[in-house]
């Protein structure tokens, strides 16, 4: 069996993170690897702010706003799992392929990442654990979330 020593955690915020991190901390307890977490979060910022301000629309929040939030949550779930001394990353970007990017990047040997399991419209457009899966230079293990 081969022995990992590069572990990387990709996380949302989902009860699902909780589970991916608990099997995480074994593996590389096992192994004796290094474990970085990392959270790409996709912000698409108005179209048009000009429209968007005549027509009335307040989105609310600005991507600062949301990388704020994130980091602040990112930091509670690693705490929580006392992990506050690993190393965390967010990204801003398409999860898809700044998780897989990312692994190569850092010379991760393993991914490892909750699959919600969907069913239907969701299945048909693809999961990011598929997607990781797909276009990751490393292994990928998916952690099913609870049915």
């Amino acid at each position: 069996m081969k022995t990992y020593t590069n572990i990387l955690v990709a996380l949302d915020f989902s009860p699902t993170a909780e589970k991916v991190i608990v099997r995480a901390k074994a593996l590389a307890k096992q192994w004796q690897a290094k474990l970085t977490l990392i959270h790409v979060f996709e912000y698409i910022p108005p179209i048009e702010p000009v429209g968007d301000m005549l027509l009335g629309i307040d989105w609310g929040i600005n991507e600062q706003e949301l990388t704020d939030l994130a980091t602040e949550r990112f930091a509670q779930l690693a705490e929580k799992q006392g992990m506050a001394d690993c190393d965390r990353h967010l990204i801003v970007g398409n999860a898809r392929i700044e998780i897989a990017r990312y692994a190569q990047d850092q010379g991760c040997d393993l991914i490892i990442i909750g699959s919600h399991g969907r069913s239907g419209l969701a299945r048909l457009l693809g999961s990011t654990a598929n997607a990781v899966l797909h276009h990751a230079h490393c292994d990928v293990l998916a952690v099913r979330a609870d049915e």
